[in-house]
């Protein structure tokens, strides 16, 4: 088992896969990364990520870096779980560049929404601080699950009753606001 994933870790992953890249391309953190840099959470079990576009350099010096620095690293994103909303990218939260790669947060509203579909405790609290630190609007959920509502078929695994079920469960203890 590795060591969990500290900022610390997290950052000088980045910046020694940022050595790495020889082109220009974006890593999506997202997951339990997500959480450590933006505060909420001290640790990860894993750095959940994806590449855009894919590239075999990048993803054999991130297998050595899993090792020499003790953090497991998975490819992982919402879009694994759900559609992605439309507009994704350009909510992407920007975090830094190292080198010829480009670092940011996977939009946090498809981060939400695919929280709220597994449904885990943890992903609940997650999308709790999401909306406490002001990274999404209870009702914009509502919305972007409205433009991925028609694509849920593509996702054999979930039931859309279910899902919107769950995300209303969730708004309402919220609260009204």
């Amino acid at each position: 088992m590795r060591a969990l994933a500290t900022g610390a870790r997290i950052r000088e992953f980045m910046r020694q896969v940022g050595l790495t890249g020889p082109r220009p391309l974006s890593v999506f953190l997202t997951g339990g990364a997500s959480a450590v840099l933006s505060g909420w959470r001290e640790t990860t079990v894993d750095i959940d990520l994806e590449l855009d576009p894919e590239d075999d350099d990048v993803l054999r010096e991130m297998v050595r870096l899993k090792d020499v620095l003790d953090v497991n690293v998975e490819l992982a994103s919402p879009a694994h779980f759900i559609p992605p909303p439309p507009g994704w990218r350009e909510r992407s939260s920007f975090i830094m560049r190292e080198g010829n790669i480009s670092f940011f947060h996977y939009d946090f509203y498809a981060q939400a929404l695919a929280k709220i579909e597994r449904c885990h405790e943890k992903d609940i609290e997650d999308v709790r601080a999401m909306v406490r630190l002001g990274l999404v609007e209870p009702w914009e959920l509502r919305r972007h699950f409205g433009a991925i509502k028609e694509s849920l078929f593509r996702y054999p695994a979930l039931d859309p009753p279910t899902f919107e079920a769950r995300l209303e469960r969730f708004l309402s203890e919220l609260g009204p606001g």
